[in-house]
């Protein structure tokens, strides 16, 4: 009986299966195929709307900057500035020693005080010289008429052949005399432009003075270098009090403040549809997660290449075609409570084209 049981517990036991559904035999390709469809739309969709925005990492922003020079040479008298320091336009940055300049501005002014008084005698000496003119004529109508008596009586014999000849030198002369006089005056009135009472500012005299006290004047005004615009000024320690620096050589250098912007510079291939004015998202490097906004002003005229010592030179027959880039500025709106934008920070621009694809583009 043990035996059965154990020769029952040891045969096979048979299971019965369930047969698969009807539907399970078409869902899963079913599944494959709408997971395929998601993945061509959600593709498409991407593609139609990612020609609007372009993003150009190759960016940095940039700003005016100027090295701080003068003019006029002397010796540094004091600096007003640190380094770092914000200052504003107009604000004082240098001074140099102005003494030998204020003695040249009053030099100067002498000289027209005196060009002034050298007027005042030429209008005098001129007065003078068409009275001298009225006495010598009347000196020769006098000897003219003794001349005519003279020449009367000397056919008579009542005076002498040498009273005659004396009579007639003396009236030659007075006319030669009147002559020359009529000539220096002449002179003297175009040294006054033609009018005896012209104001002295209208001679060319006076404002030759005067042209020579303004340069004074401006000398002495460029002494004082002042600040051309809002911004920071860096390498101070470069100038002391008591050196001398000469004209046109930089002093320190100053970079705006306020005239930021930012500069792309994006493959040829990513101009097709940037245009001026198109909005932009600028995120600069130093600061994650802080965005400003601005707007594209100006796409350079060539590419970068143009401006190298050694243009590329697309005629000779070892030149390899590489994609350019074409600078392009973006104009940042300013933010007054915002971080400190610096120029050479990396940033990158997002510009909205505003351009569209469509599936003809495909074809």
């Amino acid at each position: 009986m043990s035996q059965a049981v154990d020769s029952a517990s040891k045969a096979p036991t048979q299971v019965k299966m369930r047969p698969r559904p009807r539907s399970a035999a078409w869902l899963r390709p079913l599944l494959m195929l709408l997971g395929l469809a998601v993945a061509v739309i959600a593709g498409g969709r991407f593609w139609l709307l990612g020609g609007r925005i372009v993003a150009i990492d190759d960016s940095a922003i940039g700003a005016a900057k100027v090295a701080i020079t003068t003019d006029v040479s002397g010796l540094v008298a004091s600096v007003a500035v640190k380094e770092g320091q914000l200052v504003k336009r107009g604000d004082p940055l240098l001074q140099l020693d102005d003494l030998p300049f204020r003695i040249a501005l009053q030099a100067a002014q002498a000289d027209l005080a005196q060009t002034v008084l050298d007027i005042a005698a030429l209008k005098q000496d001129y007065q003078r010289m068409l009275r001298a003119t009225k006495v010598t004529e009347a000196h020769i109508a006098a000897d003219q008429a003794s001349f005519d008596r003279f020449a009367n009586l000397v056919r008579g014999g009542s005076v002498t052949r040498a009273e005659y000849d004396d009579a007639r030198f003396k009236l030659a002369a007075d006319q030669q005399e009147l002559e020359t006089l009529k000539a220096q005056a002449q002179v003297q009135l175009a040294r006054l432009a033609g009018d005896p009472d012209i104001d002295p500012s209208r001679t060319p005299a006076w404002q030759r003075a005067h042209t020579r006290v303004a340069e004074a004047q401006r000398q002495l005004d460029h002494s004082t270098i002042h600040a051309p615009f809002a911004g920071i000024v860096t390498q101070v320690d470069s100038v002391q009090p008591g050196m001398y620096l000469a004209a046109s050589n930089p002093a320190f250098a100053l970079v705006s403040s306020e005239t930021v912007w930012a500069e792309g510079n994006p493959k040829e291939t990513e101009l097709t549809h940037i245009k001026p004015g198109d909005s932009v998202e600028v995120t600069v490097d130093t600061y994650p997660g802080h965005v400003w906004k601005g707007v594209v002003d100006s796409i350079a005229p060539a590419s970068g290449a143009e401006f190298s010592v050694l243009p590329a030179q697309n005629t000779s027959g070892n030149w390899v075609k590489v994609v350019q880039r074409v600078p392009l500025r973006v104009r940042i709106t300013p933010q007054p409570n915002g971080p400190i934008l610096r120029a050479g920070m990396s940033v990158v621009l997002n510009i909205d084209t505003g351009h569209a694809r469509s599936l003809s583009d495909l074809f």
